[in-house]
């Protein structure tokens, strides 16, 4: 279903633009982007003390339990604690005190939570789904709110398993527990529930991508791009989607570099587009984990060397600091951006069609520079994934 807010800015974009009105334009994308990247996304976990919410909420994060900005997994949750994403502050993980305690009674808690500002909740159990799980997901329902049961630390119970068994077969193993789970809430009567086995030290196995896929398709419109952005590189499939998303967005960014070379000053353009793209290709190289924390966490979880990972990095952007002198750098080794650069100060000057002609070229240079930077970085994420899980397919 298309987003209506999407068609509204495209159709006032387009006016714009037909007016031979750059400035509007020009404001009407800024907040268009803007809106896409700031829409708020707010998820709340609950579940009983014990049963994985911090953990979870640092692994959704990319967040080891021993940072500084980690949800604390060694004591009890008393409140409701915001948990930003480091990297997307419009997406917030709230962990939630557990249901059934004195100061959150079951039948009061989603007034006392302020169930109203989340968007979906996430139920977790670290073992079976009890009477309180139960009693919060009626209430969800009845408030109109989505929600979600986890079955945390499944990676302990299929060791344990292991262990005990003779002959383990582990998609039978995580099989029989799904269905016990979902049994289990339907004799305590949740219809259909929607059951997740995750392990949080390891999100790309297990059932967290069909998480993710669920999400997505039952979220609104405009709230998906904020979900997909703040999620891990979990599998290829989601590399490809964010690839699409960021390239949806190079016209709109294209024409903004063309609205600002209609104004005849000298060097202004250049001096604008090297600015965007190195706020861009930045997005990008956040966008696709391949930044230094998120590489060191991704080698931790999957037992891959720093530097095998490292090596997998063909652009140089992913591993340094962005500066535009680093972008004008990387810009001059493509002789045809650089020329279209070079043209487009020159043509702004030649009478009647010049500044038209400057837009052109800037609008041009702009869009091929960065889709460039985009198909090189997603390379770059999927050699990455790739060597990390030891897989041999691409995107």
């Amino acid at each position: 279903m298309d987003n209506p807010l999407h068609s509204e800015f495209t159709e006032g974009i387009k006016e714009a633009l037909q007016n031979n009105n750059q400035a509007l334009a020009a404001a009407k994308i800024q907040e268009y982007l803007d809106q896409q990247n700031n829409t708020p996304l707010n998820i709340a976990i609950t579940g009983e003390t014990g049963s994985g919410k911090s953990t979870f909420v640092n692994a959704f994060r990319g967040i080891d339990n021993s940072d500084e900005k980690c949800a604390r997994t060694d004591e009890n949750t008393l409140e409701v604690i915001s948990y930003p994403h480091p990297n997307y502050p419009n997406v917030t993980l709230w962990d939630l005190p557990g249901v059934g305690t004195t100061k959150f009674p079951a039948d009061k808690y989603l007034e006392l939570v302020g169930f109203e500002k989340f968007d979906f909740f996430i139920i977790i159990s670290d073992t079976r789904f009890r009477e309180n799980d139960v009693k919060l997901a009626q209430e969800i329902q009845k408030m109109g709110k989505k929600f979600y049961f986890v079955r945390s630390k499944i990676d302990n119970d299929l060791r344990a398993e292991e262990r005990s068994q003779r002959e383990f077969d582990e998609k039978k193993m995580i099989a029989q527990i799904r269905e016990n789970c979902i049994q289990g809430l339907q004799q305590q009567g949740v219809e259909s529930p929607k059951v997740f086995l995750v392990s949080s030290f390891k999100l790309q196995l297990h059932d967290f991508p069909l998480l993710h896929k669920t999400l997505e398709r039952e979220l609104p419109a405009h709230k998906r791009n904020a979900l997909l952005l703040a999620m891990h590189d979990i599998n290829l499939e989601i590399i490809n989607k964010k690839k699409e998303a960021f390239q949806a967005e190079i016209k709109y960014l294209a024409t903004l570099s063309a609205a600002v070379a209609a104004v005849p000053v000298t060097g202004l353009s250049v001096a604008v587009d090297v600015a965007l793209l190195v706020g861009v290709v930045t997005k990008y190289v956040v966008g696709f984990g391949l930044y230094s924390s998120s590489l060191k966490s991704l080698a931790g979880s999957t037992g891959v060397p720093l530097k095998d990972l490292t090596a997998a990095i063909h652009l140089p952007l992913a591993v340094t600091k962005i500066t535009p002198f680093l972008i004008l750098k990387l810009l001059s080794q493509c002789v045809s951006t650089a020329a279209s650069t070079a043209a487009e100060e020159e043509s702004r000057y030649i009478p009647i069609i010049g500044i038209p002609a400057a837009m052109g070229l800037s609008f041009i240079t702009t869009y091929r520079a960065l889709s460039t930077f985009l198909n090189m970085l997603a390379e770059d994420a999927d050699r990455v994934f790739t060597k990390a899980l030891g897989l041999n397919t691409s995107v």
